[in-house]
């Protein structure tokens, strides 16, 4: 039997808080400071504290307002398809089916690469008349076969382990469009940069998906949310929508409320 060490108070002492800590970071990647300082019912100052500790320490890396596993990646690392295929699949099916909600028949759209595009592809021959547009080789797979849905697959620079288009031929095709819609993917989202990618040249083509849309469409799974990646594709001032899912942090969710963007919030599937 496990004997928990703790004060007068009930409070844990700093070494059993400290362990507490690495074992959240290990199931959920990132954790905030207001989510510990709940948990351990400790000040934010302790908190901060005892991150900057197991940083030091080379246990976690700290990121504004709480920490993440050192098994996230750095701003400039981005996974290959295969890896993210792996992960968060329940989050990615559910925002999917609320991404539906935004399409009608008749829709001209552009889906962006990514996982969660992919989940939504999955979907749309539940509409009928839709022009979809497309750099992404594995989504436009998914229309083969399906009527009522043209595809427009964007030519362009092929980045492999991603499978899709970049580069200024797929740039300059989307720039002599005009869609209703955008459903853009993310590598990260913070309130202060938007949404932001490791890739230049990714970055560049989603700027471009942004620019051509009548309506901007984030969609961004919750373990995304607070984090930053190398380059800036869109700022939270050009988007409409932003569609997570349910284990946001309220805190989180509170201020995203507050800069004035619609958020929908995906129950689990």
């Amino acid at each position: 039997m496990a004997i928990v060490l703790s004060d007068n108070n009930g409070h844990l002492f700093a070494d059993e808080r400290k362990d507490r800590i690495l074992q959240l970071i290990e199931t959920r990647d990132k954790i905030s400071v207001p989510e510990l300082v709940r948990q351990f019912n400790v000040s934010p100052a302790t908190i901060r504290n005892d991150l900057r500790e197991l940083e030091q320490l080379g246990l976690l890396r700290r990121i504004h307002g709480g920490a993440l596993s050192m098994d996230v990646p750095t701003v400039g690392f981005e996974k290959g398809n295969e890896m993210k295929n792996q992960k968060f699949l329940n989050q990615k099916h559910s925002i999917a089916k609320k991404a539906m909600e935004f399409i009608e028949d008749g829709d001209v759209i552009v889906l962006d690469a990514g996982t969660t595009s992919i989940e939504l592809a999955r979907l749309i021959h539940k509409r009928s008349n839709i022009t979809v547009v497309v750099n992404d080789l594995d989504i436009a797979e998914c229309f083969e076969g399906v009527d009522g849905i043209q595809v427009l697959v964007i030519g362009g620079i092929v980045r492999k382990k991603f499978h899709c288009t970049v580069g200024p031929f797929a740039t300059k095709i989307l720039n002599e469009l005009i869609v209703d819609k955008v459903f853009l993917s993310t590598n990260s989202f913070s309130l202060e940069k938007g949404c932001t990618t490791p890739d230049v040249s990714q970055a560049e083509i989603k700027h471009t998906m942004a620019k051509i849309a009548s309506k901007v469409i984030v969609l961004c799974d919750s373990s995304k949310i607070g984090a930053n990646s190398f380059v800036q594709f869109v700022p939270i001032t050009e988007i409409d929508v932003l569609i997570t899912d349910h284990h946001i942090e309220e805190h989180i969710l509170q201020k995203l409320e507050e800069s004035g963007i619609e958020i929908i919030v995906a129950k689990g599937s």
